[in-house]
């Protein structure tokens, strides 16, 4: 190789030899690494890692990456839309393995959850977690067993879900004052709005115990949100946003942390900055009236519950910073899966008519039209539940499951996962796969009810991971119960006490999807009541 570049650039002029070298030095270096970067033959597939494509030396499929947006169509792309059931890239030195199998899926996430139970300590992560305060996007120690002990036996217990059913209730109440302003005013429904209001609305209830952020509670009668609570709500969904982005700075830290290079750290700093503003002073407020003035005659909140709970020594169990903390990551966890699912749903029954005749029917048998459905009708209404299941199946609100990190050395389908590996369970390439489901593309909620082994009352959670919904394992949502309620819910709400149809305006129903999965074409539709006119609650602020 030497001798031929010697050869080639001596009856160059010199400029135009140093650049021919440098070409060739580079092609080079870049055919030695794609070489070696080549799975060795072996027959012991466990010291093979998945198969994946060739990288560059060093970065190896890192510039791919950096120039493809959003990150899944990268893997798309680089394997050729196959979708294989699992492959690995890497990203300058870390491992990341995709995964598009149930089994596979099982394994990581139920047979060797403990090899795979951590999380990147990225700088979106450290953000929106406080420096690692939180619970879910905490890397695992210490300090995740303490939030998650705290979060499943107070925050999400039963005792405190039941002291939160009227805060709920309100919302639900409030929800249906709404859409009939709407149906009296004549206005269009715009679903995907009126879903995030809702479970915004419900969020700020059980976390704070009102839902006005600010002491100006500005609101018209009919329960729009204030100018504070959009501002909050609009931060909230950007900083989600930012998880599943993918930056240099995530695999070559020392390089490029602090440099903004495309603009994410700014996007996560400065809007999780905006919903702190509105957390902070409610909780630095509460902090203040429970430890240094006495407290409140109950506990009656989220908050109210972190900051009254003591050690065996009677001190402080949590921190303020640690509440603080923790509050960002349920704004961010329990507001867009609802109103994604509810959103969906809604087209899937519009464009399925028989489908929405079965979920009017199971309402009318089960709650009748003289009385507005409860949380406590939710065990019985199995066919409304097979519907959001399938909505989680065929439209998941995210690409991929939150990351995971390997803690050890494992392997998963046979191959050979590297401690330290990034895991992505993708979730429609388990749902919509099929090899796992008949028809995968065809909505039919009766799958869900179909076969043995389908309990009485339906969960929206799938164990064997067929589909992802809440997740599962170690890494799983805690807040499966609370989400199911504010999911089932709205749902029911939304079919019982109104009749839904596409607004003129809107054109042909469409079921087209964008990049981060939801409707491309937001769901607009007319809305008109359809139960006795002293059922509609007033709102209440």
């Amino acid at each position: 190789m030497t001798m031929m570049m010697m050869s080639l650039t001596t009856s160059l002029p010199y400029p135009f030899q140093i650049l021919l070298v440098f070409i060739l030095s580079i092609a080079s270096i870049t055919l030695l690494g794609r070489i070696l970067s080549r799975p060795t033959k072996t027959k012991d597939r466990s010291r093979q890692l998945p198969p994946g494509p060739p990288g560059w030396p060093i970065l190896g499929n890192l510039p791919e990456l950096m120039k493809t947006r959003p990150r899944h169509k990268y893997f798309e792309i680089a394997t050729k839309g196959q979708k294989p059931e699992i492959a690995c890239f890497n990203f300058a030195g870390t491992h990341t393995i995709i995964i598009n199998s149930d089994e596979i899926a099982r394994e990581a996430f139920k047979e060797r959850d403990a090899d795979f139970a951590d999380r990147p300590n990225t700088f979106n992560m450290r953000t929106i977690g406080g420096n690692h305060k939180s619970m879910g996007n905490t890397p695992t120690g210490e300090q995740f067993m303490k939030m998650k002990r705290v979060i499943t036996s107070e925050i999400m217990s039963v005792k405190t879900l039941n002291m939160l059913v009227a805060a709920r209730n309100i919302e639900a109440d409030n929800l249906l004052a709404y859409l009939l302003s709407i149906y009296k005013r004549s206005e269009t429904a715009d679903v995907r709005e009126i879903s995030r209001n809702y479970g915004y609305a419900v969020t700020m209830r059980m976390m704070f115990g009102r839902r006005h952020v600010t002491k100006e509670n500005v609101f018209s009668d009919e329960g729009r949100l204030g100018p504070a609570e959009k501002d909050h709500l609009d931060a909230i969904f950007e900083t989600l946003n930012c998880l599943p982005s993918f930056s240099p700075a995530d695999y070559l830290e020392k390089w490029f942390l602090g440099w903004n290079v495309d603009g994410l750290e700014e996007r996560v700093t400065v809007n999780c900055n905006k919903v702190r503003s509105y957390n902070n002073p409610i909780i630095d407020e509460r902090v203040e009236l429970w430890r240094e003035k006495g407290g409140k005659a109950a506990v009656e909140d989220w908050i109210d519950t972190f900051i009254t709970l003591k050690d065996e020594n009677g001190k402080y169990y949590i921190t303020p910073d640690e509440v603080k903390g923790q509050c960002v990551e349920f704004c961010i966890a329990a507001i867009d899966n609802p109103a994604n699912n509810m959103e969906w749903t809604l087209a899937e029954m519009l464009k399925n008519p028989e489908i929405l005749k079965k979920a009017l029917k199971e309402l009318d048998e089960v709650v009748g039209r003289d009385r507005l459905v409860q949380e406590s009708d939710i065990p019985n209404l199995n066919y409304l539940k097979a519907c959001c299941r399938e909505t989680f199946r065929v439209h998941p609100s995210a690409h991929y499951v939150p990351t995971h990190v390997a803690r050890r050395d494992s392997t998963l389908g046979g191959y050979f996962i590297p401690k330290g590996s990034h895991i992505h369970v993708a979730r429609p390439g388990i749902g919509r796969s099929s090899k796992v489901w008949k028809d995968p593309l065809v909505y039919k909620p009766e799958r869900h009810l179909e076969g043995n082994g389908i309990s009485k009352e339906l969960s929206l959670v799938e164990n064997e991971m067929r589909l992802v919904s809440f997740g599962t394992g170690r890494r799983g949502c805690i807040g499966v119960k609370v989400g199911t309620i504010m999911m089932v819910i709205m749902l029911a709400r939304f079919l019982q006490a109104f009749n839904w149809k596409l607004h003129p305006s809107y054109g042909p129903l469409s079921l087209e999807e964008d990049d981060a999965l939801l409707m491309a074409k937001p769901l607009l539709l007319s809305v008109e009541p359809r139960l006795a006119p002293n059922l509609y609650p007033k709102f209440y602020p």
